[in-house]
This record gives structure tokens, sequence and C-alpha cells, in this order.
């Protein structure tokens, strides 16, 4: 399955609020939830935490988080009257659609934690990466998974875990901008600020994100997340 992130930013002159507000109740239920191939979707708004990585930080107030069978039908997906008629005429009343980032993953669950579930009032930490010079995208991948999840595992309040590679795919053409996107669950705010921190995580986690990530290329976001179709595929 395909779990697509896309993060948009606020058209000018509306404030996030606005924005997050707009997405969540009117685009995401009228028009991009009518996409017949999208099987899961959520809406992740973004809230002001202290430790997010990145400099400059990113302008994205929210994340889309959409889940597809496979590459066919997400092409299928772009042919739709609902993509074209609906959604994607749509986008221009509320996001400044130059700034959009969309990252296509396969995903790989390393904490599991409890099953998705609507009304959870978790708050999660999106990472994105970027592997560092040299190194290889097989070995970033596998590095990924075998050294450096184990580390992060290991950040207190941790509650769940997603690492997700981007697909082959986006290196059709040359370089994706990122390479993969992980995300880090905890209890509320405090919780997650707490954890951003952390020795463990100021200190283990860094080192072992600088083995295999391009430090300019590493942001983060954190976001409370609504179901919009889902937790259960339809």
């Amino acid at each position: 399955m395909i779990h697509q992130f896309i993060l948009a930013a606020p058209k000018p002159g509306m404030t996030a609020q606005e924005f997050q507000d707009y997405w969540v109740n009117v685009h995401a239920v009228r028009y991009a939830s009518k996409i017949p191939q999208i099987r899961k979707y959520m809406v992740d708004t973004v809230v002001d935490v202290e430790g997010n990585l990145g400099a400059p930080a990113l302008p994205h107030q929210g994340i889309a988080e959409i889940f597809l069978a496979n590459g066919e039908e997400q092409l299928a997906s772009l042919q739709t009257e609902e993509f074209l008629q609906g959604a994607r005429l749509d986008e221009p009343n509320w996001a400044a659609f130059w700034q959009t980032i969309v990252i296509d993953t396969t995903a790989h669950e390393i904490v599991p934690g409890p099953p998705p579930a609507r009304g959870r009032a978790w708050v999660k930490l999106t990472v994105l990466q970027k592997r560092r010079p040299g190194l290889a995208l097989d070995d970033y991948r596998k590095q990924t998974l075998d050294s450096y999840a184990p580390v992060v595992k290991g950040t207190p309040g941790l509650r769940r875990y997603l690492h997700a590679h981007t697909v082959d795919g986006a290196y059709v053409f040359g370089e994706a901008a990122f390479d993969s996107v992980e995300q880090l669950w905890f209890d509320d705010t405090a919780a997650l600020e707490e954890a951003l921190r952390s020795p463990w995580f100021t200190e283990q986690v860094k080192a072992a994100r600088d083995e295999i990530a391009d430090q300019k290329y590493v942001f983060s976001l954190a976001a409370e997340e609504h179901w919009i179709l889902g937790p259960e595929a339809r």
C-alpha cells in the first residue's frame, strides 16, 4: 500500500486556524474523500511545539495522509472527475499550492502501539529526512531500519513509531527531495516536548541520525490527527 504524505501551507491572507478548519471540514469532506481510489485518509493539523527540527522552520500547517492500494490506483485517482473537477479545483481556495510537498512512501511499523482509532488525542511528530551525501539509497534504507530505528525506539514516552521509505518511482528522473518520513506518537504536546528535550533524543537519536542523514535536510512538524476515512480501509 502507498502511504502518501502531502504537506500544505495556507494561501496568503489566510490564518493557520482558518486553513486547518477549511481543510478538515470542507476540502477533505466535500472533495478529497470523494476520490474512490483513496482507501484511508486523514488530515494532521500542525500544533506549536518547542524543539522542532530544521531551519528555517517549515511553513506548512497541515499534512494529508492518503493510503492507496498501489501505483495503478494512484494514477487512476488523478484522472477521476472527483479529483480534476473537485479536489484540484478547490485547492487554490485555501492552500499555497506552490509550497506543497508530496511524498509517496512504503511504511514500516517499528513500534505498533494500539490500533489506530478515531478520537485518540495523541500528538505525533512527522520528520522528513534526506540521506547524507555519499550514502547509497539502498544503504540508507537498510541503516534506517537496522541501526537508526532501534535507537529512536528508546525515545522517552514514545507510543507508536513508523518509518516510511520514499518509493522507487520518485527517483526515475533524478533525486527525490526526501528519502524517508518517520512519525513518532506521544500522549500529548507536553510529552512530545519532554521527549524532544531529553538527552536520549538530543544526543543518542541525533548521533544515530547524523550517521545516515544530511542535517541540512531534516525537518519536523508536530500535529494532531483527524481521520476523514478510516482507520479501517474502505
